[in-house]
């Protein structure tokens, strides 16, 4: 019997199950924190003032940094979309749950050796913290499915109580003719006439469904993800949007006004947070799920001009700029407030055996899991990673040559290396030292190289191991 189904069938029995790892944990079952994950989608790790940015206005976004701790070493999965998400939501690294790039059609799929969707199967954060008795929901992009499939699984096989999403790839329009089954599709967000003015509004509809659901929940835990589709082209501001930014050239006013919405609607979540007395036992997490795209690949209508921050590389490379993004945690009391956290190295696969422990719910066993429990970041003491974090990247990197990087990645500690499947092409970097990764240092260190390459190369060949 599958475990979902044994807590289901149990009774009272799968209420202890709850109840137990909260005890554990010392956390008072009406004490559990909410959680509001706020995914934004190919925003750099520069396109934020709280991280240097000095031109885009991120006044809420700030404000939720001043509130709590800026984590200036968070890295997510992959450098596209649907293997970044799916490794939010698992915990597993790429070769585990199979999806290395960005699904789309059915055909699509099968020609680059993708699955057609996610495997509800696997371990699910949403699924672990409903068990656990959280109100749960998904509003805004999923790009987890293929696009014309009707025997997708809806998010409601995750353990989501509630969705508003749609399932295409790209800017997530739906491509499909047909509402797929089980999806709760948004109205206007196919291919057509109406289609602009609804991508102009998505991160209005994605907050106002967002806010909908906490208010009717608001006497119980809950787990939301407000995942946008900003600022991902194809972008479509309307001239008021753009009035604050008219005096700029348009390019950079197009990328503007779409940060600076989805800004807007995030200071009206946490207006509503702080009017219902929920903000202080709320944890409200920002990040992004790769680097900005290229300039290459969207020079005429400009959606290429996100900024990487301080370091190499863009969307799709495995350079810091594609893979190292914003992570603010704000958690009132608890996450310090103004906190840079220089030194944790997080990953986007401890986000559910993290956020499982700081809910008291039970995670899985650990060798389901390639993340780690880094919960105590959260309440502010940096942590040193048990485990290296690892990349198996197949997109091919557009741009300069300077932003194409190897495909195989490991992070261990001060180190970054970066390697093709063959063993060639070594590139080993002392992160601490040089995040730039502009001095390839593998000669320097040839045992340190020689062992990192090791370990990637087996890593490769079974992802499982430890």
């Amino acid at each position: 019997m599958k475990r979902r189904d044994f807590l289901r069938s149990a009774g009272l029995g799968a209420v202890s199950l709850a109840v137990e790892p909260l005890l554990r944990a010392g956390i008072r079952v009406n004490e559990r924190p909410n959680i509001v994950f706020i995914f934004a989608d190919d925003w750099g790790w520069g396109d934020l003032g709280c991280y240097g940015n000095k031109n885009i206005k991120t006044p809420n976004i700030d404000r939720l940094a001043e509130g709590g701790t800026i984590f200036k070493q968070f890295y997510v999965a992959s450098a596209v979309c649907s293997p970044s998400r799916a490794s939010c939501l698992t915990g597993q690294f790429t070769p585990r749950h199979g999806i290395h790039s960005h699904l789309n059609t059915m055909e699509g799929s099968r020609r680059r050796n993708l699955p057609q969707y996610l495997d509800p199967d696997l371990p699910m954060l949403p699924r672990l913290l409903n068990e656990a008795g959280y109100a749960t929901a998904q509003f805004g992009k999923w790009h987890l499915c293929t696009t014309d499939n009707p025997e997708v699984p809806p998010p409601s096989r995750y353990g989501f109580d509630e969705h508003r999403i749609t399932v295409g790839s790209g800017s997530a329009v739906h491509e499909a003719t047909f509402s797929l089954p089980g999806f709760n599709i948004f109205e206007g967000s196919r291919p057509g006439p109406g289609w602009g003015k609804w991508r102009s509004e998505a991160s209005g509809r994605i907050f106002s469904e967002t806010i909908r659901f906490i208010q009717k929940n608001k006497e119980r835990p809950f787990y939301v993800q407000a995942w946008l589709y900003d600022t991902h082209a194809v972008l479509s501001p309307t001239r008021e949007q753009m009035e604050p930014f008219k005096s700029l050239p348009m390019p950079y006013g197009i990328y503007y006004s779409a940060v600076a919405d989805s800004d807007h609607h995030i200071g009206r979540l946490l207006e509503k947070l702080d009017e219902w007395d929920l903000a202080d036992n709320t944890i409200v997490i920002f990040s992004s799920d790769n680097g900005p795209e290229d300039l290459q690949l969207y020079e005429a209508s400009a959606h290429g001009v996100g900024e990487p921050g301080p370091f190499r590389g863009r969307k799709r490379s495995g350079y810091e700029g594609g893979i190292r993004m914003p992570f603010v945690v704000r958690w009132p009391n608890v996450t310090p407030r103004g906190r840079v956290d220089q030194d944790t190295i997080l990953g986007s696969v401890d986000l559910l055996t993290t956020l499982c422990r700081l809910a008291g719910a039970r995670a899985p066993d650990g060798s389901l899991l390639d993340g780690e429990d880094l919960s105590a970041a959260f309440r502010g003491t940096s942590v040193k990673r048990k485990r290296p974090l690892f990349w198996d990247l197949h997109e091919d990197t557009l741009g300069p040559i300077i932003n194409r990087s190897p495909k195989l990645i490991i992070r261990d500690g001060r180190w970054k290396l970066l390697m093709n499947e063959d063993g060639s092409g070594i590139e080993l970097y002392d992160i601490a030292a040089n995040p730039l990764e502009v001095d390839n240092v593998a000669d320097i260190y040839p045992d340190v190289a020689k062992k990192l390459s090791k370990r990637l190369l087996e890593w490769k060949r079974n992802p499982s191991a430890r």
